[in-house]
């Protein structure tokens, strides 16, 4: 691959935001288009300032302030409880069948965890901000870059080359927060830089929002650098790819039924099979502090960039990493962390340890969870001492050195990677989109066999529900469980339970309409063309 070496890096890139953002702290409910948030004229005379702008939008992904990691932007909330990627993973992957957090007693987990949310969740209110305040910085940024006012400040040509890059990547980072937006809540306020400030805005609906997320991405898929050319952290056109791909693969979801697009999925999943992204050599280079520069800067297409010194957060891989430390185990150091980490706060269900149960999965890489000592179930949520734990992520280099700190770790968290590509193809070539089942069959193993897995699979193994499993195994703790539960039609009602679902031990079934999140209560009180979900 071909990632460019700039002068800047992405950590410098985001440590600009730390300088640039730090007056913003009077925002308690985000709409995309509050001036409160936004960077006046004044800010943009020097031709510095676009990178700076720039760094804002990227910054709101990964930080949550810019006063450290123990404030936010966005006043009535706790600063972890409003980290992007942190919200993000709780919302797909605490709330579905894969993960348990011990201290019920942190605001909102445990109403998440057990599906009894409601609209009041303080998880559930700074997902729906920080997104929106992405948009907010996204459109301020392409409202400053127009033609016309780059005219009237005189910015040189070479800037402007940059400038241009830069707004098909804030256009990208718009369409990426509306994206989660259409998943997680079914609708947005919905601003672009066109509109104007402090207006009451429109609220799009999710045929309107997967309109607009698409005809965006396709509008700026040749304005991105491409597929892998960008340097690291920085979206490219593999990026906006990944992200048809993903719209496409849910389309009935977010359309209706017989809306499908999964030759639309299929086909941007080949371009991105047919670009320069390789598997990293082996699986746990994904997820541990070297990611950005070992073998896995070739997987991950676009990640929430962490690190340890200079943009320090509570961001997912410092929630997964030190949660992760059993409580019996006191592993800590050998992932690069306290001794005790944070005390055995993060385990696994049932239903997620039994899917590596039998001589199938016994060597496989992916395959971390430490059960000795431990019974399965999990009976009290509150006793750190039962269920498995896992050791998937890490905050130690290929070579075992550890991370610059022992709670906030150097490791990024990869919000999109090739593996889930391969993935993709398989599950979109079953629902009808085409290719080849040779291909769907041999991506699958490609994905084995670098997890040392022996176990191949043949043609007439390849079958749905053996997708759905092997995208549990593959990409557990990445945020996508309760989106392809949902896509499977497994979430809610009672086909499939498992523990603490609907807050029995064993699961029951949850009504249908929480496959959406309510609308947070006060941020209904931004705009009055803001409706609570059904059934809230």
């Amino acid at each position: 691959m071909k990632k460019r070496i700039k002068q800047i890096s992405v950590l410098s890139f985001l440590f600009l935001f730390v300088f640039t953002f730090n007056s913003c702290e009077d925002d308690l409910n985000i709409t995309p288009n509050d001036d409160d948030t936004l960077l006046g004229e004044d800010f943009f005379q020097t031709e510095g300032a676009y990178e700076q702008a720039m760094a804002g939008v990227y910054g709101n992904l990964a930080l949550t302030s810019g006063t450290g990691p123990f404030n936010s932007n966005i006043q009535g909330i706790d600063a972890g409880t409003s980290q992007f990627g942190r919200v993000l993973l709780y919302m797909q992957t605490l709330a579905a069948d894969q993960m348990i957090w011990s201290y019920e007693n942190d605001p909102g987990t445990r109403e998440l965890q057990r599906n009894i949310w409601t609209a009041q969740n303080p998880l559930i209110l700074g997902m729906f901000s920080r997104t929106h305040l992405t948009i907010a910085f996204a459109n301020n940024f392409l409202n400053e870059t127009t033609e016309a006012k780059l005219n009237d400040r005189g910015v040189s040509e070479e800037t402007r080359v940059e400038i241009a890059e830069f707004r098909a990547e804030a256009r990208f980072l718009r369409a990426l927060s509306y994206y989660y937006l259409m998943d997680l809540f079914g609708k947005a306020n919905f601003a672009t830089d066109a509109t104007e400030i402090n207006a009451i805005l429109p609220v799009y609906d999710r045929a309107q929002l997967f309109e607009f997320i698409e005809s965006e991405l396709l509008e700026i898929e040749n304005d991105l650098v491409p597929a892998g050319d960008n340097e690291y952290g920085r979206a490219d056109r593999g990026a906006a790819q990944m992200l048809l791909a993903k719209i496409y693969l849910n389309a009935e979801v977010y359309l209706g039924s017989g809306q499908d697009k999964y030759d639309q999925c299929l086909a941007y999943c080949q371009q991105i099979l047919d670009a320069d992204y390789m598997l990293a050599n082996e699986y746990r280079h994904n997820f541990i502090a070297d990611n950005h520069s070992n073998s896995a800067r070739n997987e991950i297409i676009f990640p929430i960039v962490s690190d340890g010194f200079r943009t320090q957060n509570f961001g997912p891989t410092t929630v997964m990493v030190n949660g992760s430390v059993g409580s019996l185990e006191v592993n800590g150091l050998e992932v690069g962390v306290s001794e005790g980490g944070w005390g055995g706060a993060l385990r696994v269900r049932r239903e997620f340890a039994e899917l590596w149960q039998g001589g199938d999965f016994i060597n496989d890489d992916r395959n971390t969870i430490i059960s000795e000592g431990r019974p399965i179930g999990i009976v009290d949520i509150s006793d750190r001492d039962t269920g498995y734990i896992i050791q998937k992520y890490a905050n130690v280099t290929t070579n075992g050195t550890p991370g610059i700190d022992q709670t906030f770790v150097d490791t990024d968290f990869p919000l999109f990677r090739l593996a889930d590509v391969y993935l993709m193809y398989a599950e979109a070539h079953l629902r009808g989109g085409g290719g080849s089942l040779s291909e769907a069959v041999n991506l699958v193993n490609a994905l084995r066999t670098r997890a040392g897995n022996p176990n191949m699979i043949s043609n007439d193994e390849l079958t749905l529900p053996f997708i759905l499993d092997e995208r549990s195994r593959e990409l557990h703790w990445e945020a996508h469980r309760r989106q392809d539960l949902i896509r499977y039609g497994l979430y809610t009602g009672g086909n499939y339970n498992w523990a603490w679902k609907g807050n029995g031990s064993n699961g029951i079934a949850i009504p249908n309409h929480l496959n959406v999140y309510p609308i947070p209560n006060l941020s209904l009180s931004t705009n009055p063309n803001l409706t609570q979900n059904p059934g809230y």
